[in-house]
């Protein structure tokens, strides 16, 4: 039965089979590889391999059957097959320009996802914007190879580009204001995910849950998301209380007008207090002073400012300088005022 086929076929065949081994070889090497790169902490090596597991054998079978084609080709002469190398060529860069774009994607997934645990600080919104830049370059250029490849003059491509660019700026200039607006807020990262902003100009307070390249998501105090376009980030104020180094405790503290003998004795006790309280950052100013003589007080100016910026610890540290506060005043017999009022009878 051999002998009647053609040496035509049988290197037909002989091809063929070759794919077909290349790409059982290439599997079995890829899961050895995988199992290799798991016991490692290089992202690298777990990004490559996973990026290339569907494009390498796709770029084999490219490779096989358009050998087995151009075989075909020059035996037949079909003229629908002298498209041949420039749909290779084609296939040659979509599986390149798709390895490299997973590349980058599974990159960046590990690099977030490893980052924890090897006790670097999460910077997810750095590595979320190199990312995205990364792959829309990818996009960009394989574009541009296509229609190289095709025959379009790219010169040309880039010329009708700028044309038709400022048609499309006129047509979406608040679409291509948030896509500038998210790319200054990934490269110059005024919050990231995680993150509590505020905005004293805008009624803008939450956790920040995600950045696009449009919006940003923001999990208000509420628990309501809100959906903030990038593009107003670039002409608002926006506070990251996450970054507070110190937090300010200004307290307002009254006495009675006839503890006024012991006001000074009292006012240098708590700053005392306050100056070598563990939680309260001497460094900063440390104020206790008589402000103001009320109508029916005599008020105690007190600032001082925390060494955490944690809202948390701060409200902790804050009711502790409150009581030893109430100690001090208390252990020197004088008291709180409350507000009174003198009513006169008619006569």
């Amino acid at each position: 039965m051999f002998t009647d086929l053609t040496p035509d076929i049988i290197r037909l065949l002989l091809v063929l089979a070759g794919t077909v081994l290349a790409h059982f070889f290439v599997g079995r090497a890829l899961k050895r590889a995988e199992d290799a790169a798991s016991h490692t902490e290089n992202i690298w090596d777990d990004a490559l391999i996973s990026a290339a597991k569907k494009p390498l054998p796709a770029l084999i079978w490219l490779s096989g059957l358009s050998f087995a084609l151009h075989l075909v080709h020059r035996q037949t002469g079909e003229q629908l097959l002298d498209y041949l190398s420039p749909a290779r060529n084609i296939g040659f860069i979509l599986c390149v320009s798709w390895f490299l774009f997973k590349l980058i994607r599974e990159a960046a997934d590990k690099a977030i996802a490893l980052r924890p645990h090897v006790g670097g600080a999460e910077d997810r919104t750095t590595v979320d914007g190199l990312s995205k830049i990364g792959r829309i370059v990818v996009v960009v250029l394989a574009a541009l190879m296509v229609m190289q490849t095709l025959g379009f003059s790219i010169s040309g491509v880039l010329a009708f580009g700028g044309v038709g660019g400022i048609a499309v700026g006129f047509a979406a200039k608040d679409l291509l204001a948030n896509l500038f607006g998210g790319l200054m807020v990934h490269l110059d990262r005024p919050f990231n995910i995680g993150e509590k902003i505020r905005s004293p100009d805008r009624e803008i307070e939450g956790i920040v849950e995600h950045i696009g390249w449009r919006q940003t998501s923001i999990r208000a105090n509420n628990m309501a998301l809100l959906f903030v376009p990038n593009s107003l980030f670039t002409s608002i104020v926006v506070e990251n209380t996450s970054r507070i180094s110190h937090r300010r405790i200004e307290e307002t503290i009254g006495l009675r007008y006839q503890d006024l003998d012991k006001v000074t004795v009292i006012a240098t006790e708590i700053e005392q207090m306050l100056k070598i309280h563990p939680e309260i950052d001497p460094e900063q100013n440390v104020i206790v002073a008589l402000s103001k003589l009320a109508e029916s007080s005599l008020d105690l100016t007190l600032l001082a400012f925390t060494r955490s910026g944690g809202l948390p610890q701060y409200h902790q540290i804050r009711q502790d300088v409150l009581l030893k506060v109430s100690d001090i005043v208390l252990r020197h017999e004088a008291d709180f005022a409350f507000p009174t009022r003198t009513l006169l009878q008619p006569a």
